[in-house]
């Protein structure tokens, strides 16, 4: 059938009908995961057009995906994390839902007590595998929607499973109907789609959801699960690993509009960010993340780095305060106890922080040199610098400046005689044999024993 279609204004073809191929073997695509060798990426040169949709959003999975990866969080943690959420997405729900486990008593105390702030956002949700006895916990709840989990390559089906593509078919829409039948609006996560076959089950399988939520007046959201990070967001790769391929086959293939289709992935080839990113690009209207990334393995999507890629993409805020990122980094370190890789963008300690003296030397001329933007502005985090051995009398200059907050006035520039015999003192450290970084307070004792009342007290700030 051919369609004309309202957003590219073309005449398009819609008669596409996949159905299920039932096979005795896994098709475990050998020739792409061999298993005793990296996976392969195999390229077939098909480019499909971007689609970003009007409306897009993150959807958050911390206390779900994220508590499988570190020790459980406490009730207490749980809520303050959900402010920081919902101050983060802000009014508009930039952030807009955030998925909880229901299997612990600390987990169903930890929704309730989310529950009671009333936020609209992020709207709380919950996520079960695919069988009855999960089904009614949700369902005793009284929660809205819940994320049902929907294994869908051969790997799962016939190794973890051991069912047919049909009977696992059957299994899932039989779970799905009776959360149709309560009320709840599934969302099917369609775990380990990256290595699925495509048109011989997922397309099949997500058309059976489409008529199952179309008869039931409720949509079904899909949520495309790349398990292990095999996803691949460069254009012309061949499926199962094409991140354009797959969300493009959903939109066009199995027709889910934007507005019900979710990205979640994991970072297991660095690539985590930049599929998410296509996800967006190619039709997605949420990508599922995880606070500071934390999830299975290599992690999931940072939630904090696609807010900051959000704004990037539209061009302002939307109404997120980005500022939280700050708070919520300071949280995890001193209250959880969790320590942030320091490099971690926009949350860890030195992620604009400079050790070269020739970068700092550009910050003192001006700060857009090696900033990558107002991050004082942004995220209430002024660009630092490390005094090392290869500071120099810039980076020494740069560090006074900025710790003792001197205004334009009475800055000092690395010609002042006391930036000089500092940097003669911190070379005397490394000529010594020293090797590490030298703590702010160290500097600060000098300053004060070499030109004692020069400045005043200041406690460090991050």
């Amino acid at each position: 059938m051919i369609q004309y279609d309202n957003n590219r204004h073309l005449l398009e073809q819609h008669a596409y009908a996949y159905d299920l191929q039932d096979v005795d073997q896994p098709n475990l695509y050998r020739d792409l995961f061999p298993f005793s060798e990296v996976p392969s990426i195999s390229f077939n040169h098909r480019h499909v057009p971007m689609d970003m949709p009007a409306s897009i959003y993150i959807t958050d999975t911390t206390f779900r995906d994220g508590q499988q990866a570190r020790a459980p969080y406490t009730v207490e943690q749980i809520t303050t994390l959900f402010d920081y959420m919902h101050r983060l997405g802000g009014k508009n729900g930039c952030i807009r839902q955030t998925e909880f486990f229901v299997y612990s008593k600390r987990d169903r105390e930890s929704l309730e007590k989310c529950r009671e702030k009333g936020y609209d956002y992020p709207e709380i949700t919950t996520w079960i595998r695919a069988n009855m006895q999960d089904f009614q916990l949700v369902k005793d709840l009284g929660i809205r929607e819940t994320g049902i989990l929907v294994s869908c390559s051969d790997y799962h089906i016939f190794k973890k499973l051991h069912m047919t593509r049909k009977q696992a078919m059957e299994h899932y829409l039989a779970v799905v109907k009776e959360a149709l039948s309560a009320g709840l609006r599934p969302r099917c996560h369609l775990e380990d789609i990256t290595r699925a076959d495509f048109y011989g089950f997922v397309v099949p399988f997500v058309d059976a959801l489409t008529r199952l939520g179309t008869e039931a007046h409720m949509p079904i959201k899909i949520r495309a699960c790349d398990t292990l990070g095999l996803g691949v967001p460069f254009p012309g790769v061949a499926l199962p690993r094409s991140v354009p391929g797959i969300l493009y086959g959903l939109r066009h293939y199995a027709d889910v509009p934007s507005d019900l289709l979710e990205w979640h992935g994991h970072n297991d080839f660095g690539l985590g960010v930049a599929n998410a990113c296509t996800a967006w690009l190619y039709g997605a209207g949420a990508v599922n993340c995880s606070l500071l990334g934390i999830g299975e393995r290599t992690g999931n999507v940072p939630l904090e780095t696609m807010a900051m890629l959000f704004s990037s993409f539209r061009g302002e805020s939307c109404g997120m305060d980005l500022s939280v990122v700050t708070e919520i980094a300071d949280y995890y370190e001193h209250v959880i106890g969790y320590h942030i890789p320091p490099m971690t963008p926009f949350a860890g300690s030195d992620f604009n922080l400079t050790r070269a003296g020739i970068h700092a030397d550009g910050l003192l001329k001006n700060p857009e040199i090696y900033n990558i933007f107002d991050t004082q502005k942004i995220l209430s985090r002024e660009a630092a610098i490390a005094v090392t051995n290869a500071s120099g009398l810039a980076g020494i200059a740069c560090w006074m400046n900025q710790f003792y907050h001197l205004p334009d006035s009475l800055s000092v520039r690395k010609t002042d005689p006391l930036v000089i015999r500092l940097k003669d003192w911190v070379d005397r450290e490394y000529a010594q044999g020293r090797v590490t970084s030298i703590s702010n307070e160290e500097l600060d004792a000098c300053v004060r024993k070499l030109e004692p009342g020069r400045f005043p007290a200041q406690k460090e700030q991050r």
